[in-house]
């Protein structure tokens, strides 16, 4: 009798596990994901950096225009790196880079909350670009971001003595960038939607980044673009225009970008100019005075910010990313203009006094903790 209960138990536990594995089987479980509500969210090119240090007569050698950024097909980029190799110039180093993947990582290591869409390839350098943007705090998705049979660009940054950077990109996977690589549902919440300029040469994001702006302001989102480089402004005007026409409350860009802008857009004034799309201007100049313009209630507002000296200028490669990754910070954290520029400055000057765009969280702290 007892042994005939057991075996009535068994059967009975039996037929409950199958019963449980074919409801598994059938209804699966949807995975939902939960996202933070990000101070900023940002989209951008997704690029591995190799630095070299060389001459201005081996610079003058490549071709490329000196201070700018020139894009190349695969067969460009390779013919690059090879005539580096001739001259036996080895890479200083290799890291992850972006332009506005730059500014979310200095934007991130200063205590912010940050979200970065991009577009790599399903290989190492993909592999190692989002796990380099983990490590410093930025959030991704390899879901929306991997193209599982793409190549992650790469930018080969050229330093000449004078600390300046050359740039010869290679977009690879970002150059496909589209809505595809994008979660709307990170943008619920967030504070700033940051784009970058570089993306102004990419026809193939241009009716998604309309749609983040749309989704952006309906959700309460102010909205930032960064120029990142004159080669944006000289070749891709149109597209930069489309950006800022939709309406921004904040213009990074430098000196020389400004002026390119204002010159094309038929205004003498490179101030008034970009205060025509946006809210907020912050100019930078190189180791001059930042100019932050605002509209005020009785005109226009401007802020002029010394530079911090440093003794050598290294690389300025990131410079103005992480002028903007830092202003944006404070630009979040309720600062009054005039702190978020001093704190831009502090970042921008210890990121031109080393190789590399990007610092050391304990680093970015510091600067934090000193100008805070």
């Amino acid at each position: 009798m007892i042994v005939t209960i057991r075996w009535l138990i068994l059967i009975c536990i039996k037929s409950l596990i199958n019963a449980k594995l074919m409801a598994a089987i059938s209804h699966p479980p949807t995975i939902q994901r939960e996202y933070s509500m990000y101070d900023v969210v940002a989209i951008g090119n997704a690029l591995v950096d190799t630095e070299f240090t060389l001459s201005d007569d081996a610079l003058d050698a490549t071709g490329l225009t000196r201070g700018n950024m020139t894009l190349a097909d695969t067969e460009t980029q390779n013919a690059l790196f090879a005539k580096l190799d001739e001259q036996n110039l080895k890479p200083a180093k290799q890291a992850g880079g972006g332009s506005a993947a730059n500014s979310m990582v200095a934007f991130a290591a200063l205590g912010g909350r940050a979200y970065y869409h991009c577009r790599v390839g399903g290989d190492d350098m993909g592999d190692f670009y989002l796990g380099d943007l983990a490590d410093s705090g930025v959030d991704t998705d390899a879901d929306y971001a991997v193209q599982v049979n793409g190549t992650t660009g790469s930018c080969a940054v050229l330093v000449t003595p004078d600390g300046e950077r050359t740039m010869q990109t290679h977009l690879g996977a970002s150059s496909e960038i589209d809505a595809t690589n994008i979660n709307f549902q990170t943008l619920m919440g967030a504070k700033w939607l940051y784009l970058e300029g570089y993306l102004a040469m990419s026809p193939s994001i241009s009716e998604a980044l309309g749609e983040m702006h749309k989704q952006a302001r309906a959700a309460g989102a102010k909205i930032a673009v960064s120029f990142a480089d004159p080669a944006v402004v000289k070749f891709a005007k149109d597209g930069l225009t489309a950006m800022l026409s939709r309406g921004v409350d904040a213009v990074f860009c430098n000196a020389d970008e400004a002026a390119l802008f204002a010159e094309t857009d038929g205004d003498a004034d490179s101030v008034n100019a970009l205060l025509k799309y946006s809210d907020l201007v912050v100019i930078t100049n190189s180791d001059k005075p930042t100019t932050i313009a605002c509209r005020g209630d009785n005109g226009i507002i401007e802020h002029s910010i010394e530079s911090v000296a440093v003794s050598q200028v290294i690389d300025t490669n990131g410079a103005g990313d992480n002028y903007a990754g830092a202003f944006l910070y404070g630009l979040s954290q309720g600062l009054d203009l005039p702190s978020c520029g001093r704190l831009a400055a502090a970042a921008a000057s210890a990121v031109v006094s080393q190789f590399g765009p990007r610092l050391l969280v304990k680093d970015y702290q510091a600067i934090k903790d000193s100008v805070i």
